[in-house]
């Protein structure tokens, strides 16, 4: 599974910013005053499909219901009333004391949105209960604010997206159903907050998520559909040598596949041991410069009192999300880190990060340059070229952009090297590296308890 389709499963994004399907809706708006009706429909709904993979917030809800009110003007235009009542229920549903302005709406237009409000007013309401293993999480429905966990609220009947936001952490998206006498939802955020597609697929546990890793890259595998998990990680007993140690997980039981680690000064492992862990990893072939721990046996690595072993999560109600595993909630414990070395961590990651940016970033200019050289004459550009004039450009601000990549990498790698030797090391987290292998590909995670 390639980055790109791993962010498309879990975290879709727009295609355009809010400035660009503004000017998207606008244009529509036009094809409304010009009587192009069905042009118009097209273009309100290919905006809503981008909208609705926008940030929830204040600007995405605004977007939002300037595309449903253009949607109830054009369908009446059309004399679609039933499509129209339909597009400003959506607004008046979550927003019911909405008001129409007098001077961009006429009488029968803002005399149809009143009786829509009414209807919603009396019609029938669903209680609804949402719950975060986060605390004071902001829950939106179709990029709505409409409060923080724990939340209950009465919704009007219906088909919404659910977002639920605390801080960084973002849940997956799904559609809620709201129907019946109430319905209820609980978010497991702390999972699905760790999970991120940018730079690259990363799943990152606190030190509250410490003891999950396991059990978090198991959902995550199933979420992407893979048959197995591996997980790559160093471990740091609380007393004794470090460990770099790879877990094989079937992610349909969680059980483990198979195990095996080797001592190591740090992330500096012997190329032969390394070696040796992929080929047991990929075959089952154990090499004698490995430690396999027997089937029940436990491995010299693992830390007392962990949960980082997948474990049967406690189900809870939950908004249904095909391929993906029941949002549970497992016990955790908590190890702290000294403020320097999560720095340090901080740091040297943003480096690694601006170094393969920069990397991308040439690799790309190298084929503008390509595209470039046939249009040169005695190695000048022509001024009538406009294809050279674009590709000079483009070269230019690719350098520009490769330059700061690699003055920011090296910065803050050289912030990180200091920070780390800085710091105390008597309780370095756990850095993890994991891999979800299937049939159509694979997928990296990269996870620590910081």
């Amino acid at each position: 599974m390639t980055p790109e389709a791993f962010a498309e499963r879990l975290f879709p994004s727009s295609k355009g910013s809010f400035e660009d399907l503004q000017r998207q809706l606008d244009a529509a708006q036009d094809h409304f005053y010009e009587a192009r009706y069905a042009r118009a429909e097209q273009a309100v709904n290919d905006a809503l499909r981008e909208i609705s993979r926008l940030p929830a917030g204040e600007a995405h809800w605004k977007l939002y219901t300037h595309a449903q009110l253009l949607h109830g003007l054009n369908y009446r235009s059309m004399g679609k009333v039933k499509e129209s009542d339909a597009a400003f229920r959506n607004v008046l549903r979550l927003q019911p004391d909405y008001k129409l302005d007098p001077a961009l709406y006429a009488p029968s237009i803002r005399q149809a949105f009143e009786k829509v409000r009414g209807e919603v007013t009396k019609g029938k309401k669903v209680k609804l209960s949402v719950k975060s293993t986060l605390s004071a999480s902001e829950v939106f429905l179709d990029g709505f604010k409409v409060g923080q966990t724990p939340l209950t609220t009465d919704v009007p009947a219906g088909t919404y997206d659910i977002t639920v936001v605390n801080g960084s952490a973002v849940s997956f998206p799904r559609q809620l159903q709201a129907q019946g006498t109430d319905t209820s939802v609980l978010i497991d955020l702390a999972y699905e907050g760790s999970v991120s597609a940018s730079p690259f697929p990363c799943l990152a546990s606190s030190h509250k998520a410490a003891d999950n890793t396991l059990n978090y890259a198991v959902r995550l595998g199933g979420a992407l559909g893979v048959e197995e998990v591996i997980v790559v990680r160093l471990e740091t007993p609380t007393s004794g040598p470090k460990w770099f140690a790879a877990t094989v997980l079937n992610v349909e039981g969680g059980q483990k596949v198979r195990e095996g680690g080797f001592k190591t000064q740090g992330l500096d492992a012997p190329p032969d041991s390394l070696s040796a862990l992929v080929d047991f990893v990929t075959t089952g072939k154990a090499q004698p410069n490995l430690v396999v721990p027997s089937t029940n046996g436990k491995a010299p690595w693992a830390k007392s009192n962990t949960g980082d072993a997948p474990v049967a999560s406690s189900l809870s109600p939950d908004v249904s999300a095909p391929g993906r595993l029941p949002e549970g909630v497992s016990a955790s414990s908590s190890r702290s880190t000294p403020g320097l070395r999560t720095a340090s961590y901080v740091a040297l990651g943003a480096g690694a990060a601006g170094l393969v940016g920069a990397g991308v970033v040439r690799l790309m200019a190298e084929k503008d340059l390509d595209a470039l050289d046939p249009h040169l004459v005695n190695g000048r550009i022509p001024r009538d070229d406009a294809e050279a004039l674009q590709l000079r450009d483009s070269l230019a601000s690719k350098g520009n952009l490769m330059t700061g990549l690699l003055i920011g990498s090296g910065a803050a790698i050289a912030t990180g090297t200091v920070l780390f030797f800085m710091s105390p090391s008597h309780t370095p987290p756990p850095v993890s590296l994991g891999v979800s292998a299937g049939a159509e590909g694979a997928s990296a995670s990269v996870s620590g308890s910081f």
